[in-house]
């Protein structure tokens, strides 16, 4: 629970005056079931909408960007990071108030402060990875597979559907911080976790499909050594981009 509070206030749901929390807290609770029953009159969501496309709906309104009904097509990319990430802040908060507002002020934060930055941390990864194992970056690239990571899953999903919700926890602890450079760490370590079965693999296809489902037992100890990266190439990286 503190976790949810501190990310809250630093994403300015609430204010950082605690005296203030009950009341703001209550205007976003008014404000949720406002848009929830807009939703609702305009027919775009009913009771067996899943949440997580309830809460799609509810940003596409408030961002001004909801389509006619008559127009609703499948989710495109930037849906489905949304969703993405949807789905994974439902599994680490139970509240539906308290997870919209935080999916949606961390969608809205990360677009706002790293949209520039996100585009060019592929290529800050490569950089790192020559640093680290120049031999690995070498295979990647003589095979094919550097060009095909999955960028989209590690940097506009932030891991979401990659890392079990204990491990992403930690990782957005620092995104919520204000560093985006957490997440070319933690693809770094999950490269150099996987060096030998990857140099092992000559068809990037069976690359992505080995680094999108990574087994999921040791996701803690590979954010640890992430975070040491972090450290050691940037510091203490408090507002590094």
């Amino acid at each position: 629970m503190y976790r949810i509070h501190v990310w809250k206030v630093l994403l300015g749901i609430l204010p950082p005056h605690s005296d203030s929390h009950a009341l703001v807290g209550g205007y976003r609770k008014e404000q949720y079931q406002d848009i929830l029953e807009a939703l609702e009159v305009m027919r775009f969501i009913n009771s067996s909408t899943p949440t997580t496309q309830v809460y799609l709906r509810m940003f596409q309104l408030e961002s001004q960007v909801l389509p006619r009904r008559s127009e609703i097509s499948p989710p495109d990319e930037e849906d489905n990071d949304f969703l993405s990430i949807s789905r994974a802040m439902e599994e680490i908060v139970d509240d539906p108030v308290d997870c919209y507002w935080l999916i949606k002020c961390f969608v809205n934060q990360f677009n706002t402060k790293f949209g520039d930055s996100i585009p060019h941390l592929p290529k800050s990864l490569e950089h790192y990875l020559s640093q680290e194992e120049p031999r690995l970056l070498n295979h990647l690239k003589n095979t094919g597979a550097l060009a095909r990571l999955p960028y989209s899953l590690w940097f506009r999903r932030c891991f979401a559907s990659c890392l079990p919700e204990s491990s992403l926890q930690r990782v957005w602890d620092k995104v919520i911080s204000g560093s985006c450079k957490i997440l070319v760490f933690v693809a770094l370590e999950i490269l150099l976790s996987y060096k030998i079965m990857l140099l092992g693999i000559n068809k990037p296809e069976s690359v992505v499909n080995l680094l999108c489902n990574i087994p999921q037992e040791n996701t803690d100890a590979i954010v640890t050594k992430a975070i040491d990266l972090w450290h050691k190439y940037c510091g203490t990286p408090m507002h590094s981009v």
